[in-house]
């Protein structure tokens, strides 16, 4: 694997997509693009809500992505454009890049790309440019569609600054800068997007960050089925409310084992931090915390802090209002989807003769403890998530962050077109809507490539 993003020379003809984006660019802005960017979107195959907390994910990038046509000028200022008219165009100073998190807006997860490259660059002023972007992610559908936006601006800002840095520098780069938009993630998003190669899935790994190959197995495929629910995390509480109740649980757990508490922010660095298993950390999960939700009060008597000092050093910006915390449900899932991803790729290590039916299982217990214990399925979900296993997936799960978006099913090659013809008829056509968006809704997918720039041949 090459160090550094890759420059490719590319043939636009008979590229659709190519040739609209350079064709749009040019009537948008009355020239040619001098460069041309891309990353891809990801499907977490098993392995969610645990990047944050410290643990290894298992994704691998999808076919659609975030592409972005660019021209260099002396204007000091950066002017941003989208294909689809419902995302407003933009422009700002070169000079001083302004995020607001309270407006979750198309335009600022590009900005926060560029600010975060800025700033690893300790540059005082930007290359001005115009970027006009094209997005084949589902937007909202835990596709990673935000992520993959950073992570394409960040690759711009290096290029139109003629910098260079290397895949790992750019994604830990732009999962930090992703916290301008307020959402505290954990860095998988950005690391497939820049780590993907063709044809592999891949453990991604944190502290310090590295991906390992994992090769699937043969006579499934992966199939992405979007609920039609969408779920922008940056605009709700929900995803920062899980990331809470984790760090949360981490101090508590880590009192009632007499550690020092106050270091510690994650699940996985008390674990690596008692150097004992997963499995005994499910044991301390048991032994420490009870089922019942705590209250800011109980939290506070235990750790011995005021609840100011719960607000200013604990809790996120957008969980302040929060007065109830489920601990024991959500750091259970974390250490037994921490234990799900280590098998997962066991399994595609030791390829044994029924590894289809022992991975399908995995996701099946994963999508379980995701709606029981994590509490971020939906309704729409869970019913998808039943259709695509009577259809004949071996097993299928939520993927991204939950609370609408898509699943991901693991499905035997030779039932794939009975499986995508039994979705079609019983979770997308009856509904209207559904029904109007199945063809970018319910899809094959297979391991891609990740980020790259390249030029017009």
């Amino acid at each position: 694997m090459s160090t550094n993003p890759p420059k490719i020379k590319l043939s636009f003809a008979g590229n659709e997509r190519l040739q609209k984006i350079k064709d749009a660019f040019h009537e948008k802005y009355g020239e040619t693009p001098f460069f041309y960017a891309y990353a891809p979107g990801r499907v977490n195959l098993i392995g969610e809500h645990i990047d944050y907390c410290g643990y290894a994910v298992l994704p691998m990038a999808i076919e659609q992505n975030i592409l972005a046509a660019v021209s260099l000028n002396d204007s000091q200022t950066i002017q941003l454009a989208n294909i689809d008219p419902k995302y407003r165009g933009f422009s700002t100073s070169a000079k001083s890049v302004s995020i607001d998190k309270e407006n979750p807006q198309w335009h600022y997860y590009f900005l926060c790309g560029v600010k975060g490259i800025q700033e690893h660059l300790s540059l005082a002023s930007l290359t001005g440019m115009c970027c006009l972007v094209d997005g084949s992610i589902p937007a909202s559908s835990g596709l990673s569609s935000s992520s993959a936006l950073v992570c394409c601006a960040g690759l711009v800002t290096m290029e139109a600054n003629q910098k260079s840095l290397s895949k790992v520098t750019l994604a830990e780069t732009c999962a930090k800068c992703e916290r301008y938009i307020g959402t505290e993630g954990g860095g998988m998003d950005q690391s497939i997007s820049f780590l993907a190669e063709e044809g592999t899935a891949k453990l991604i790994e944190f502290n310090p960050l590295r991906a390992t190959d994992v090769q699937l197995p043969h006579g499934a495929v992966f199939v992405i089925a979007n609920c039609c629910v969408e779920m922008n995390k940056a605009a709700s509480s929900h995803f920062n409310m899980r990331v809470v109740e984790c760090r949360i649980a981490t101090k508590m757990l880590a009192k009632a084992q007499g550690l020092e508490w106050h270091r510690l922010q994650k699940l996985g660095e008390l674990q690596a931090e008692l150097k004992v298993s997963l499995e005994k950390m499910m044991e301390l999960v048991d032994d420490a915390l009870h089922p019942e939700p705590y209250t800011r009060e109980e939290i506070c008597k235990t750790l011995g802090i005021s609840t100011e000092q719960l607000c200013e050093n604990i809790l996120s910006t957008n969980t302040q209002h929060a007065t109830h915390f489920k601990l024991y449900q959500r750091a259970k899932h974390v250490y037994g989807e921490a234990a799900r991803v280590l098998q997962f790729k066991a399994v595609c290590d030791s390829a044994p003769l029924n590894a289809v039916a022992q991975l399908g299982e995995l996701m099946n217990q994963s999508h379980a403890s995701c709606r029981d214990l994590y509490e971020c399925s939906c309704t729409e979900l869970d019913q998808l998530v039943h259709i695509c296993l009577q259809a004949g997936a071996v097993g299928s799960r939520l993927t991204g962050a939950g609370w609408g978006g898509c699943t991901v099913s693991m499905v035997p090659s030779g039932k794939i077109d009975s499986f995508l013809q039994t979705v079609r008829e019983r979770y997308y056509a009856p509904d209207l809507r559904r029904a109007d968006l199945e063809k970018q809704s319910l899809f094959v997918t297979r391991p891609g490539g990740g980020a790259a720039i390249f030029t017009e041949e």
